[in-house]
């Protein structure tokens, strides 16, 4: 009998279109988080019979319709706040969208080399889509924002190996999954009635067996894990702390007229959330000061409305400037200050982690510097390092917007002693997309790999209060004023993630590398699938 795709011609464009769609939809918003666990099936049926250079074709056209759909707010970014014409937001989208589907490219390529190699997929594709995904996160200084188990930000029962493996073990999981249900499913379909009756090879049977007791084990820990730190909790030291969500118009948050109102409305806010119990920390979002606070004198006001709730700290973020070490020109940082309950500056954070072509332009003594997106300033400098900010009861490791994707910061920070971790965020950008649901999704996630508490203040949303096992104690709705107030536990071990990093993920590419070098030896085995 012949196979159905000669039948229909085409169908693997189909399939490869079907699991991009699919994998786009997993992540908030809308989070049909289960289609994370299916949607790489259709891409390996479609891979399946396919030599290696068209299975890259597939995998490119998955992976540009999975980008395409979870990017989209790019546009909103470079054209409603951006003030670029359209005909530049598209094709920088698209561009965008065509360098990480190229990884979704580069792992449909190995995984058919291999497969006609006699390796079956289930041994070889979920630690080289770690290992991807590990590669995408460094190069070009990294982009991390889509990997798989962000989709499962919500699902707290699987997300707690996170904090054995980081996030990447959840992302293993995941392929894993998808890779079992091919087997059990869509394999006898993709191969025939015929074939279908035939002896499942044994490399097919082991990895099954093998993936299934992984996943028990996995999901055994999840639940053990869950448990024995959810009754612990309750027992812990805790700080109460307020997330303040000023949602200013990014169009007039840098007007020098509207600067009083700004700085007078975070302090209402802030006077509202102490009315019951005053917080022990109040979390302003990024950049929530428009101006420069050793410079200005409205900072003056934001110290004495600290003073005047005497008892609690506040973590603002605000712009700095100071001069450069060749003593000519300025330095500018995005930073984050720490004011102590008597209205003096305790200490400062810069950001470290810089977003290119937003707040600094890469190669930027040999290009031309094009209009910046942050009206602040131009071009950032990047601060010296991850130190946590001492903080009565704790240590605040904070980390500004874009660095909350990446987990070796919040990492450092842990490693540094932070026993609570701030996100500081102006999500405005995003407009009313799936953006902001989606940066929130990370900052989940650092709260379990660490097992800290984690407070997010975002200008117009999302605003969170997340604790140790990534459970939302609340959130604020986009655009809308508002504040938060929890008490959050506040934990001192080192998780094994924090201890060993990214240990999993460099075990991934050994076993990645040993596989592929196993294979060159080994002559393709046409006209059957193992």
């Amino acid at each position: 009998m012949p196979r159905l795709s000669r039948l229909l011609p085409g169908q693997d464009d189909l399939l490869a279109c079907l699991g991009g769609l699919g994998l786009a939809l997993a992540f908030p918003s809308p989070g049909l988080w289960p289609l994370a666990w299916l949607s790489l099936v259709p891409l390996l049926a479609a891979i399946a019979p396919a030599t290696p250079g068209r299975a890259a074709r597939l995998g490119l056209m998955a992976g540009l319709v999975w980008h395409l759909g979870l990017l989209y707010w790019i546009v909103i970014v470079l054209g409603r706040y951006g003030h670029l014409p359209l005909w530049v937001c598209l094709p920088a989208l698209l561009l965008l969208a065509l360098y990480l589907a190229a990884f979704t490219a580069l792992f449909a390529a190995l995984i058919s080399w291999a497969w006609r190699r006699g390796l079956a997929p289930i041994w070889l594709a979920p630690p080289l889509w770690v290992a991807l995904d590990w590669t995408k996160a460094s190069l070009f200084t990294g982009f991390p924002w889509d990997d798989l188990a962000y989709s499962q930000y919500q699902q707290t029962l699987l997300v707690q190996v996170a904090d054995l493996t980081g996030h990447r073990g959840l992302t293993f999981a995941l392929v894993l999954g998808n890779v079992i249900v091919y087997a059990a499913v869509a394999r006898p379909w993709r191969t025939g009635p015929r074939q279908a009756r035939m002896p499942v090879a044994p490399g097919w049977r082991t990895g099954v067996a093998a993936g299934l007791v992984f996943l028990a084990a996995m999901l055994a820990y999840d639940l053990v894990r869950s448990r024995q730190l959810a009754a612990s909790l309750g027992d812990r030291p805790f700080l109460r702390v307020a997330a303040i969500q000023g949602n200013v118009s990014q169009d007039q948050k840098w007007r020098p007229s509207l600067q009083e109102e700004t700085v007078g409305r975070y302090l209402r806010l802030s006077a509202l959330a102490g009315q019951d119990q005053k917080p022990d920390l109040v979390v302003w979002p990024e950049t929530a000061l428009p101006l420069y606070p050793l410079e200005h004198p409205l900072f003056a006001n934001v110290r004495q409305g600290v003073a005047d709730r005497s008892g609690s700290w506040l973590l603002t973020g605000a712009p700095h400037r100071q001069p450069a070490e060749d003593g000519v020109r300025l330095d500018y940082f995005n930073s984050a200050f720490l004011i102590d309950p008597w209205g003096q500056v305790s200490s400062r954070y810069d950001k470290v982690h810089l977003v290119p072509f937003g707040e600094y332009m890469p190669l930027s003594d040999w290009l031309p510097l094009p209009g910046p997106l942050v009206e602040s300033v131009g071009n950032f400098t990047a601060g010296a390092g991850a130190s946590p900010l001492p903080c009565g009861k704790a240590a605040v490791g904070v980390l500004v917007c874009f660095e909350s994707i990446f987990p070796g910061l919040a990492r450092e920070q842990v490693r540094q002693g932070a026993t609570l971790l701030a996100t500081i965020t102006n999500d405005a950008w995003f407009g009313r997309s799936s953006a902001p649901w989606q940066h929130l999704s990370m900052a989940v996630l650092r709260a379990v790999e660490t097992r800290r508490s984690l407070a997010r203040a975002a200008n117009t949303g999302v605003s969170a209060l997340i604790d140790p096992l990534g459970r939302l104690l609340d959130t604020t709705p986009l655009f809308t004023e508002g504040y938060l107030v929890a008490n959050l536990p506040v934990l001192d071990e080192e998780t094994a993630y924090v201890r060993h990093g990214e240990l999993f993920s460099a075990l991934c590419v050994v076993a990645v590398l040993c596989s592929l070098l196993r294979l060159r030896t080994v002559p393709e085995r046409p006209g059957r699938l193992p």
